[in-house]
């Protein structure tokens, strides 16, 4: 920051500030230069990037163009553009919350994103991040082959409502139920629902699994429940600590939920009906606990064998 003085020097009187003399609101003047700070910052603090930004300096860049409210997707034409002192203590104030708090970008900008599609999010929901988002966009090729047949989807633990909201798009003639155990994450789905203009075809339930789930067919189910095992939950970073953990972990090896929907799907799915569920780094714990099924794992541009798919007919 500036602070203007007549030709006689400072008056003691008038509220200058001399910490304001040094460090980042004095020093860091140019968009480059606060991206530069973020990225140092960040890494000396041991941030965790696993939120849908790759590193420190996709986070840094993420950022500080929207704290500026720059577009997301431009950086260098503003690279070199000088920042005021009032965006300059917002800037500072947001990295300081990346940094000493450990809270996830996009509980800091209330937003994230999946591809092209926005999502609000805040501390009530999971943040969005699924290997479906990438599936999706192709209609769910070729486990569906004609995305236009589909005209009865569910999302279980929809959260956000931002896989919803996907299927709502890749599957243009299906009305979509999407389900939760939290009200507060159907709140937020709410939100976004309406976002997008979809309330007429996307019905939230409120719902622990298939419990409260309105007896009807689907011609598919989707599932991106909690998977985290018990061991892992004790040694997550600190940023997904500000996650609500009924949306992280289930159980011990972390299919408690899986097999709850796995017991139950047969009574949800069509005749010619899919079941895909994500269960990340879990192959290996599924396969243990499910021997007598044969499901397919799927391979994404993001990852292999993170979700698998079961036709109706397999889980009888």
């Amino acid at each position: 920051m500036s602070h203007e003085h007549d030709a006689n020097g400072p008056d003691e009187h008038d509220g200058h500030d001399p910490e304001h003399d040094h460090g980042p609101l004095a020093e860091l003047v140019t968009v480059r230069d606060w991206i530069r700070y973020a990225v140092t910052r960040f890494n000396r603090a041991g941030c965790h990037f696993g939120h849908g930004l790759q590193d420190a300096y996709d986070e840094a860049v993420y950022l500080v163009l929207h704290t500026l409210a720059l577009p997301i997707d431009r950086l260098d034409p503003f690279l070199d553009a000088c920042i005021p002192g009032d965006e300059r203590e917002a800037l500072y104030e947001v990295i300081e919350q990346r940094a000493v708090d450990k809270l996830p970008a996009a509980y800091i900008t209330g937003e994230a994103w999946l591809g092209d599609f926005r999502f609000q999010v805040d501390p009530r929901v999971i943040i969005p991040r699924s290997y479906f988002a990438e599936l999706l966009e192709n209609g769910f090729s070729p486990w569906i082959q004609d995305p236009e047949a589909v005209t009865a989807a569910l999302d279980m633990c929809t959260g956000s409502g931002c896989l919803a909201i996907l299927m709502a798009h890749a599957f243009p003639n299906a009305e979509i139920v999407a389900v939760d155990l939290s009200q507060d994450a159907l709140d937020v789905a709410a939100a976004n629902i309406a976002d997008y203009g979809l309330e007429d075809r996307i019905h939230l339930v409120k719902s622990d699994g298939f419990s409260s789930v309105p007896g009807q067919r689907f011609d598919f189910i989707l599932s991106n429940p909690p998977y985290v095992t018990r061991e892992a939950m004790d040694r997550l970073p600190a940023e997904y600590l500000h996650e609500p953990g009924l949306a992280l972990g289930s159980g011990e090896d972390g299919l408690d939920l899986v097999r709850q929907l796995l017991t139950d799907a047969p009574r949800y799915l069509k005749e010619d009906g899919l079941i895909a569920i994500e269960v990340g780094h879990n192959r290996d714990i599924v396969e243990e606990a499910f021997p007598a099924l044969t499901p397919t794992w799927l391979t994404g541009p993001s990852g292999d064998d993170k979700i698998f798919v079961l036709e109706a007919g397999q889980i009888q």
